[in-house]
């Protein structure tokens, strides 16, 4: 999950921007249906090329970040059933042939210790239950095997990554009880720093890890989780790269040369993460993507306030709802002109400078889906097959195709198990 764009930054309201949203609220729907009508005809089945469809849904394709647990709590979400509105349902999964998600276990950087852990086991028991009820469609994985297997059932692989090293409440038992559940990787920070791990959006406060930090590295190294380097600060990922034994990722992080965000990589890190066998997944957060995006919400904080207001109207304390409606709502300012519009193949972009930079083995997907705001013409995960397609007419080959849609991250985890067997074995 980004950090939650639409959170007031203060308690100061500009009322008259509130007003203006509200009173556009019916043009910018009527806009909304307009342009999506016209979306869906230009992203029909029709415009992805039969060698795309083919290669597409003979892949695994896997999304290492997503954030529908938050819906799952809300108590009145069917992930079973075809949803008109967020990003991730079974039905839309199907369509754009996900084969493996990671569902995101967060809560907000402020809120820690026991309550911390007790959320997080919520949110476990949450996506355990979904995979229950819908044994037929979905099966836990916790393996790269396991997703493998799931492939050949013809099922989703669901998996389960922690996101923010807060949710362990500086208890290494509880990371050992969150492997135990499923969660397969750990996000270190969130947009706060952790008590031990600086985050990248928050005032540095540990030089980047303590050393219980690097013990929580090294313990996830034996437990073979992957350890997450999204959302951390530059100087918590070097003293990650130099602890850890097993390769690490970015679960859902862009290109800092394209997108001047904090949360992004820079050069120097995508390389350095590759020269440890890692893999940058990119993220579809348009504020990561496009920086006139960015521009255009720094200079025009109050919009950020009226938007926090408005969800809090529609939605009060339901974090899922909280998530869907800032993404519907920052639409809304787009569709009148106010924020600029940021299309999928900025998603592209973002893929093709991270191969060049990291190369093909060293690139893979996290959309944020469910926890961020999409482009336009990556609404869902139907939309999906158009990245294959668009990775076909840029003259990549079938197989590196396969690779940043699913190998990569494959290859990854099975090194991460590998070597977590060797550290048990040496205990």
């Amino acid at each position: 999950m980004s950090a939650a764009r639409w959170k007031p930054r203060d308690k100061k309201i500009n009322l008259a921007v509130v007003s203006r949203a509200r009173l556009r609220v019916g043009m910018c729907l009527l806009a909304g249906m307009v342009l999506a009508g016209a979306m869906v005809a230009a992203t029909r089945a029709d415009s992805i090329t039969q060698r795309a469809r083919q290669l597409h849904f003979s892949s695994i394709v896997i999304d290492t970040h997503d954030d529908t647990t938050q819906r799952f709590l809300d108590g009145e979400f069917d992930l079973g059933a075809r949803n008109a509105l967020g990003s991730i349902d079974i039905p839309r999964m199907k369509v754009g042939g996900l084969g493996a998600i990671f569902f995101s276990i967060w809560i907000p950087s402020k809120i820690t210790g026991p309550e911390a852990v007790k959320r997080g086991r919520a949110q476990i028991d949450a996506v355990r239950e979904q995979i229950r009820r819908h044994s037929d469609d979905l099966v836990l994985a916790t393996t790269a095997d396991g997703i493998r297997e799931a492939h050949k059932q013809g099922r989703i692989a669901a998996l389960m990554g922690i996101e923010g090293g807060h949710l362990i409440a500086s208890d290494l038992d509880v990371l050992r009880t969150y492997a135990a559940l499923g969660a397969r990787y750990m996000t270190l920070t969130h947009s706060g720093n952790a008590e031990w791990a600086d985050s990248s959006t928050a005032k540095p406060e540990h030089n980047g890890l303590t050393e219980f930090g690097k013990d929580v590295v090294r313990e996830m190294n034996r437990l073979g989780m992957i350890v997450d380097i999204s959302h951390v600060s530059d100087k918590t990922f070097a003293d990650v790269l130099e602890i850890s034994k097993a390769p690490v990722f970015a679960s859902h992080s862009d290109c800092r040369a394209i997108c001047d965000a904090p949360r992004n990589m820079s050069d120097d890190m995508i390389r350095a993460l590759a020269a440890k066998g890692g893999v940058i997944q990119i993220n579809y957060h348009v504020g990561f993507l496009s920086q006139d995006f960015r521009n255009a919400e720094k200079a025009h904080p109050e919009w950020d306030k009226a938007i926090a207001l408005e969800v809090q109207k529609r939605c009060r304390d339901r974090a899922g709802c909280q998530l869907i409606e800032g993404d519907r709502i920052t639409r809304e300012y787009v569709l009148r002109g106010d924020l600029p519009r940021v299309e999928w193949t900025k998603i592209i972009e973002h893929i093709d400078h991270a191969v060049k930079v990291a190369g093909i083995d060293h690139v893979g997907l996290g959309s944020d889906f469910d926890g961020a705001n999409m482009p336009f013409g990556m609404e869902d995960a139907t939309k999906l097959p158009q990245i294959t397609n668009a990775l076909l007419e840029k003259g990549y080959s079938e197989g590196d195709v396969r690779k940043i849609l699913g190998e990569n991250t494959l290859r990854l985890m099975a090194e991460v198990e590998r070597i977590s067997r060797e550290l048990n074995a040496a205990k």
